[in-house]
């Protein structure tokens, strides 16, 4: 990963690291879910109501966060080289590149793209959501209980 990708990166969890206290009967695989936001506030709402461990029945979680559309889209160019992601999640209200023209560009451009969650402005703005192809949508601000469950949703998609 280029140095610009890992200096966009920032806070806890930034480098794919999960939080100490997994329960130790984890398996050794961790699901690898993005954020972007060119918000930090928002990442950080994200990383918070996601945590390390959502469900019980899935991996822990390794968040790697992204507060710039480039150094994203670069990171998704890695999956080809092996480096996959689970989950993306992209703020619909992040600036200058929102998360919506990021996600209809993610699906059109990565082969078999992982599942993209975007965070809308209001709940009005699902339908933009559909435009851009993404697979599910919550709404600001962020619920964290609403979150974890649609997360949860999709990732369970990628395990099995």
């Amino acid at each position: 990963m280029s140095a610009a990708a890992l200096a966009d990166k920032s806070g806890p969890g930034a480098f794919g690291s999960t939080a100490a206290g997994a329960p130790s009967s984890a398996p050794a695989k961790s699901l690898k879910v993005l954020l972007y936001s060119d918000d930090a506030q928002v990442r950080e709402s994200l990383r918070l109501a996601l945590g390390t461990r959502p469900d019980p029945d899935l991996p822990a979680l390794a968040l790697e966060e992204f507060a710039t559309a480039p150094a994203l889209v670069e990171r998704m160019d890695a999956a080809v080289k092996g480096v996959r992601a689970d989950l993306v999640i992209l703020d619909g209200e992040a600036v200058p590149v929102g998360g919506m023209g990021l996600a209809r560009q993610l699906k059109d451009e990565i082969y078999q793209c992982p599942p993209l969650l975007v965070l809308t402005g209001r709940a009005q703005d699902g339908w933009l959501a559909t435009w851009a192809r993404a697979d599910a949508v919550v709404s600001h601000p962020i619920d964290p209980v609403r979150l974890a469950e649609v997360a949860v949703g999709l990732l369970r998609s990628r395990v099995g």
